[in-house]
């Protein structure tokens, strides 16, 4: 991509996937720029090309075949292999995609590759059954071990797409994990199975030193209908963190039946979790 191109691109459309407005935490009011908290859990500082920072765009091999696609999970550079990653994920599903797929997401010495991978390969799985959806969720789990915590919460996800019920074990044993990504997706994944279930692990995670794992916590304990949700979510618009505070605030006018009828925040189109992109990498929740 040249530099007009990048310019370009920049000044496109953005992605719907990085709309604020589907966090919990969105409608903050802040008043001033030391309102604004920035979490260095949450943030990485660093620098990238423009290359690094289009290689989520699949446009440059859109006119790829499977075969040209699965030659280029092997090439030297990570940028065409992440977009070769991320293109397989809409090609027809066969045995040779499975295959590169789960040999990408398991071997792959780039982090981003293994993510990508892995959440193509979930969406060749199905619902996780027969062998394709088995072997997905085989790598999912293999996955949940990963030395990269991005691909650990993106491996969660994967599960809860794939086969929650069956995986239930896999993602409680995650929600002990030391990055707050992993165990803010393994509570949200947790609690459309348990529902009030969880209440005291969500209590807990309500006091979890990140606050997006707070602000997550907040938002769920406004399906528990018990008066120590009602009692820590008042708390906890006291918190330090504004969108924690915010977050709290509006669960505890949400109607709890109604909150967990409705709730489904790893659902369907593009596996993601509320403003977050493909990368897993903007957590507004």
């Amino acid at each position: 991509m040249t530099d007009d191109e990048f310019e370009k691109h920049l000044n496109e459309d953005p992605d719907p996937g990085l709309d604020p407005t589907r966090s919990p935490g969105f409608g903050s009011d802040i008043e001033a720029l030391e309102d604004i908290e920035v979490s260095r859990q949450d943030v990485t500082i660093g620098e990238a090309s423009p290359a690094e920072l289009s290689a989520a765009d699949t446009e440059p091999v859109a006119d790829s075949d499977a075969a040209a696609l699965l030659d280029d999970l092997g090439a030297d550079d990570p940028i065409d292999r992440r977009r070769a990653a991320l293109a397989l994920k809409d090609e027809p599903t066969a045995s040779a995609v499975v295959s590169g797929l789960a040999r990408a997401a398991t071997t792959d010495a780039d982090a981003d590759v293994r993510q990508f991978a892995v959440e193509a390969l979930t969406a060749h799985g199905g619902d996780g059954t027969g062998a394709i959806g088995e072997r997905a969720a085989a790598v999912a789990v293999e996955l949940l071990d990963d030395d990269d915590p991005w691909v650990r919460a993106e491996a969660v996800v994967a599960l809860d797409n794939l086969d929650r019920e069956a995986h239930e074990a896999d993602v409680a044993a995650a929600i002990d994990d030391d990055h707050h990504a992993v165990r803010r997706n393994a509570a949200v994944s947790l609690f459309k199975l348990r529902g009030e279930a969880m209440a005291d692990r969500l209590l807990d995670l309500s006091h979890d030193e990140s606050e997006r794992v707070r602000e997550w916590a907040a938002h769920m304990l406004g399906g528990v209908d018990e008066d120590r949700a009602r009692n820590r979510l008042r708390d906890l618009t006291e918190d330090p963190a504004t969108v924690v505070r915010q977050t709290a605030e509006r669960a505890l006018e949400a109607d709890p039946a109604r909150f967990r009828r409705t709730f489904g925040a790893l659902e369907n189109d593009g596996r993601l979790l509320p403003g977050e992109d493909r990368l897993n990498r903007m957590p507004d929740l």
